[in-house]
């Protein structure tokens, strides 16, 4: 047997240098290392990611957040008197992606100036559903008694503040026109039982 090949004592196989047998260890323990550290990470960032993404607005139209409603300006009424439209779009959910779903309602009218009002309609006192009051020509919360004027402002100290008004547009293809007949509208939720407008 050549002197140039170490040999174990005991049992007479042969062994690799000491500097080749660390070089085997650390390259063995790195890719161990890899194995594991590569699916456990991608494993977390897809466990993580609603939380690593800020929650995505609405993007349906010409501005962040606008939604393109499912009726035009033709159901609205010239005497001012408001009508509740369903408001529908995409909804995000975390994981989730859901299409066409109704993500909540408003009431729109024409003021006297021509001009159109949107509101949120919930209640912002603890979160009912606001429904408009012929006989009285106003909104009112059945839940508490909460009501408010055509212009959304408080007609009782029940709510915390003023029916919340939302950003409302007319369009033609989508681009912003005073003689449209698309609605646009920014759909937001607000924290109730508050008197600051807090989104949510």
């Amino acid at each position: 047997m050549s002197t140039d090949e170490p040999t174990s004592s005991d049992t007479g196989t042969r062994t690799l240098p000491q500097d080749r047998r660390t070089a085997v260890q650390v390259l063995t323990g790195l890719l161990g290392l890899l194995l594991n550290v590569i699916p456990v990470t991608l494993g977390g960032l897809f466990f993580l990611d609603p939380l690593l993404h800020r929650r995505k607005s609405v993007k349906s139209g010409p501005d962040d957040g606008f939604i393109k409603l499912r009726v035009n300006t033709d159901v609205i009424p010239a005497d001012g008197s408001p009508v509740a439209v369903t408001v529908i779009s995409d909804l995000t959910d975390a994981w989730n992606k859901y299409k066409d779903v109704p993500i909540g309602s408003i009431w729109l009218r024409r003021k006297s100036d021509g001009s159109l009002a949107a509101f949120n309609s919930t209640c912002p006192h603890l979160g009912c559903s606001v429904d408009y009051r012929a006989s009285n020509n106003d909104f009112y919360c059945p839940c508490h008694t909460s009501a408010f004027d055509l212009d959304g402002e408080r007609k009782n100290e029940i709510p915390p503040r003023a029916m919340d008004d939302l950003k409302v547009f007319t369009a033609t293809d989508g681009n912003p026109d005073t003689s449209g007949t698309e609605l646009w509208v920014k759909f937001q939720e607000f924290r109730g039982g508050t008197d600051e407008k807090i989104e949510i």
